[in-house]
C-alpha cells in the first residue's frame, strides 16, 4: 500500500520536518525554533507544529502517513520512545510517548540523530551504494554513525557510534567533541586569546566566542586569523586521530563528515582531517578508503528518519497507540 513518511531531525537550535512519498522525494518541509528552554513538553509542541505544517503544505491526510522517524541528539533507549539522555536539550530520563499529540496514530521510530543522518548519506547520499560506512557529524559537537555490513549498528547497549566521546587525552579526559565540536572549540577560543598579541585580540573585539556560529568561525579561519587557525587545525588533527583508529577498528569502505562546522569550512578541512587520518591507519588499511563530504547538507536527518522508518517498521512498544 502507497503512502507517505515523516522525517523530524530535533536538533539543539532547530527542528527540522520533511514528509516523503513512498520514493522518498521530499513534497514538503519546515523549520522551527527548538527553543529547549520551554522543556520536553514545549519541544515536542513544536515539533508537532512542524509535522503538521507539512502535512498541510502537501494536502495529505494524516490517515495516510505510514510511519515517522524521529531523530533525537542523545541517547536513546533503542526500541522505544525513551530518551536516556540529550545534554544539548538538558534532557534526562524522558520518555516522549506521553508528549506525542493524540492524533499521531502511525508507528514511530525515535533514534539517535547523527545516527539518522549517517543512514540518510548511506542510503541517499555521499555513502549510497556502501555497505560499511563511519559517519561523523561535526557541529555544536561531534557525533557518529556506523553502517556495518548494510545494517544501522547500535551495539549492545544502544550507544554505537558515538565516535565524539573518543578519548584523545587519556591523563586529561579530554574528548574528540571537546577539540572538534564548535561548543569545545570556542571554549578553548577564550584561551587562546587571552595569549595572543594585541593585534589579534583587537579582530576578536566585540566577538563572544561562545555566540560564534559555524560560518563565522569559517570567516576567521579562511582570512587566516592565527586563533581560528590553530584551532580549526587543533580540530582536524584530533578527528583525523580519531578517525584513524576507527578504520583500524572497524574498516569503513567510506567514511561521510557532516554537520554545519565540517559544511562551513569545506573540503580543505576534510582533505586535512583525511590526511592526518592516514598517518595514524595500520599498512593498507586505508586503501580504497572514500573519505568524503556529506552530500545531503542539512536534509540528511529528515532523509535518514523517513527511509530509516521505511525500512525498519518499530517493535509494538515504539508504536503510537
Amino acid at each position: 500500500m502507497a503512502g507517505y513518511w515523516l522525517g523530524v531531525d530535533l536538533g539543539g537550535t532547530k527542528i527540522l520536518s520533511g514528509l516523503f512519498d513512498d520514493n522518498l522525494k521530499l513534497l514538503a518541509r519546515s523549520k522551527h525554533p527548538t527553543d529547549p528552554a520551554g522543556g520536553p513538553s514545549g519541544v515536542m509542541a513544536r515539533v508537532a507544529q512542524g509535522v503538521e505544517a507539512v502535512l498541510s503544505e502537501a494536502g495529505v491526510s494524516p490517515a495516510d502517513v505510514r510511519g515517522m522517524g524521529f531523530g533525537v541528539p542523545g541517547q536513546i533507549e533503542v526500541g522505544t520512545t525513551r530518551v536516556k539522555f540529550a545534554p544539548n536539550l538538558d534532557w534526562k530520563d524522558v520518555d516522549l510517548g506521553p508528549l506525542l499529540p493524540d492524533g499521531w496514530r502511525w508507528p514511530l521510530t525515535v533514534e539517535n540523530d547523527v545516527r539518522m543522518g549517517t543512514y540518510g548519506e548511506y542510503s541517499h547520499g555521499a555513502a549510497k551504494g556502501a555497505r560499511t560506512v563511519l559517519g561523523v557529524f561535526v557541529g555544536t559537537g561531534v557525533g557518529g554513525g556506523l553502517i556495518l555490513d548494510g545494517r544501522l549498528f547500535t551495539g549492545f547497549n544502544g550507544h554505537a557510534g558515538e565516535v565524539g566521546n573518543l578519548i584523545v587525552h587519556w591523563r586529561k579526559g579530554t574528548t574528540l567533541e571537546d577539540i572538534a565540536g564548535r561548543k569545545g572549540i570556542m571554549t578553548r577560543a577564550g584561551e587562546v586569546l587571552g595569549d595572543a598579541p594585541k593585534r589579534v585580540r583587537k579582530e576578536w573585539k566585540g566577538v563572544d566566542p561562545k555566540g560564534v556560529r559555524s560560518s563565522q568561525l569559517a570567516e576567521f579561519y579562511q582570512k587566516g586569523d592565527p586563533v581560528a587557525v590553530q584551532l580549526v587545525d587543533d580540530a582536524a588533527r584530533a578527528l583525523g586521530a580519531g578517525v584513524g583508529g576507527v578504520v583500524n577498528l572497524l574498516s569503513p569502505e567510506v567514511i561521510v563528515i557532516g554537520g554545519g562546522v565540517a559544511q562551513a569550512l569545506g573540503d580543505p578541512f576534510i582533505e586535512r582531517l583525511w590526511e592526518i587520518a592516514q598517518r595514524y591507519t595500520l599498512p593498507g588499511a586505508a586503501d580504497r578508503v572514500r573519505c568524503v563530504p556529506a552530500a545531503l547538507g542539512d536534509d540528511s536527518g529528515i532523509i535518514g528518519c523517513a527511509a530509516y522508518a521505511r525500512a525498519h517498521p518499530p517493535a509494538r512498544a515504539a508504536e503510537v497507540a
